[in-house]
């Protein structure tokens, strides 16, 4: 059950704080608007938080080894994980101008993967650094891809 638990959280944390920031920046880059911003943002709470709690009580089946309480543990704290950690997003958003939001919302996301990225290399007794810079790395190329994807594409739409 606690290995259900930890999938869960894990995965719903790490989902929620990479999805959320490429979507803050690519919209803030695309759009410039704060309710853009900000729509997206529950957008993703509700609707990628359903998604990835469905796709992972699913992997949880398929693998045919997880009891039933097992498999609703993974689903439900995955749910709640991702839905949690991207509402946290949306305070910088209410009371910040735009860009000092998604700055903060940036520092947010890469202190919260930092933190599970420590525990997990602690925990597995892999190298710290060598962990947390590879998911630091992963989560700046989507910061930097959905950067240029909305410059691209309030390019092409006149935005």
């Amino acid at each position: 059950m606690k290995d259900s638990l930890i999938t869960g959280l894990s995965f719903g944390m790490t989902s929620g704080v990479i999805t959320t920031m490429g979507l803050m920046i690519g919209l803030q880059s695309g759009t410039n608007s704060r309710s853009v911003v900000l729509g997206g943002i529950l957008t993703i709470a509700i609707a990628d938080a359903f998604s990835d709690s469905l796709g992972i009580h699913i992997s949880e089946e398929a693998e045919n080894v997880h009891t039933e309480a097992q498999i609703w543990t993974a689903t439900i704290s995955t749910f709640l994980s991702k839905f949690l950690f991207a509402l946290t997003f949306l305070i910088p958003v209410l009371l910040f101008n735009l860009q000092t939001a998604v700055i903060i919302g940036v520092i947010w996301g890469m202190s919260v993967l930092t933190f599970i990225s420590y525990i997990m290399a602690k925990t597995q007794k892999q190298p710290i650094l060598r962990v947390i810079g590879e998911h630091l790395l992963i989560a700046s190329a989507v910061i930097a891809i959905t950067h240029y994807v909305g410059i691209w594409i309030a390019s092409i739409t006149g935005c």
